[in-house]
């Protein structure tokens, strides 16, 4: 095989795409031969993404969130498209990419995608080393990525990226019509670009978490408990993990004060850790010094169907997302691994 395609599918988990088989017949051909394999951790976007193009888990690429700590600035940035001059995705993103390491081989490396993401700083960061190819609807990403193989006279690697589920979960919720519809639209383009493929061509389609739906009125405000917010400076992660970090002044006794504070109050529903538990049992893989600051002094991992959110936000809308991801379950870790064409045989 020469030509490699690989589909990621944002927010298919395999537990919500098995839920849905009977409307997507091209994945459910592919599903009974799928392998169903584990995301890492934390089950986010830019954690996830980054883990597909490095081969590394996010201890060492460094994207350990949604949104992270910068050490650096002393500020909370949001890693899809919170980028601005003062992080730079080519060191903050700390390892070469699977694309950079094909193109030292010779190989032609392309990504497919929407143009709103060409320039951003989450594509340097994750996505570089390989040409940038603007393609409109799925079915047109698609079919570019299948050309790629057809015209291309050296091996080739080509990344399709496919945002239409993720968006359509968090709108409405993955087992809203909405999804159903997008995951419809999603096969109906596999199932035009499938026999497309070359004898020397295989397709893998996968994604990077899965998804739970979380209802407004499962919703914990956490400031309205403000004695959990004592000691605390900076709040990271996402809805369904958040990474705490303490006020740099406390010492000791107080930052255990804290971590022990919301055990007691969240330790029913969420998995509540330190930082140097976290990393002693692998969350992050294995964690370079460079990154260690990065990760939450405490980390709440939500175990039950809640998202955690802080009512003192100015802007409101994150608490209309209904699908959600970020923690440990099964439908957010698990996701399939479907082959066609060559890597079908």
């Amino acid at each position: 095989m020469r030509h490699a395609v690989v589909l990621l599918v944002d927010g298919m988990g395999a537990h919500n795409l098995k839920a849905r088989l009977g409307h997507a017949r091209t994945l459910a051909g592919a599903f009974s031969k799928a392998a169903v394999i584990q995301s890492g951790f934390p089950t986010t976007t830019a954690s996830a993404i980054a883990g597909l193009t490095t081969g590394q888990r996010s201890g060492r690429h460094g994207l350990v969130g949604y949104s992270a700590f910068d050490p650096v600035n002393n500020r909370v940035f949001q890693q899809l498209s919170g980028w601005d001059s003062l992080t730079d995705p080519a060191t903050w993103q700390r390892v070469p990419t699977i694309f950079e390491r094909a193109t030292e081989r010779g190989n032609t490396v392309v990504t497919v995608g929407a143009a709103r993401y060409r320039d951003s700083g989450f594509t340097k960061a994750v996505l570089r080393g390989a040409r940038y190819v603007v393609a409109g609807s799925l079915a047109e990403r698609i079919r570019a990525a299948v050309e790629v193989g057809h015209t291309s006279d050296r091996p080739s690697l080509t990344y399709v990226y496919a945002p239409e589920l993720d968006m359509a979960g968090h709108a409405n919720g993955w087992q809203s019509p909405q999804w159903t519809h997008a995951l419809e639209s999603l096969d109906s383009a596999l199932a035009s670009a499938v026999p497309e493929l070359s004898a020397d061509q295989g397709l893998l389609v996968t994604a990077d978490h899965g998804m739970i739906d979380v209802p407004r009125e499962s919703h914990v405000l956490f400031d309205s408990a403000p004695e959990l917010l004592e000691g605390i400076a900076h709040i990271a992660g996402e809805p369904r993990c958040l990474q705490l970090h303490f006020e740099a002044s406390l010492d000791a006794d107080a930052r255990a004060t804290v971590l022990e504070r919301w055990r007691d109050s969240e330790g029913g529903r969420a998995w509540v850790v330190s930082r140097d538990e976290a990393i002693a049992a692998g969350w992050f893989g294995d964690v370079d010094p460079e990154v260690i600051a990065r990760i939450g002094d405490i980390i709440v991992a939500a175990r039950k169907g809640i998202a955690y959110y802080d009512s003192r936000a100015a802007n409101d809308k994150a608490r209309n997302m209904i699908g959600q991801h970020g923690s440990w379950s099964d439908e957010e870790l698990r996701v399939p691994l479907l082959r066609f064409g060559a890597f079908a045989l």
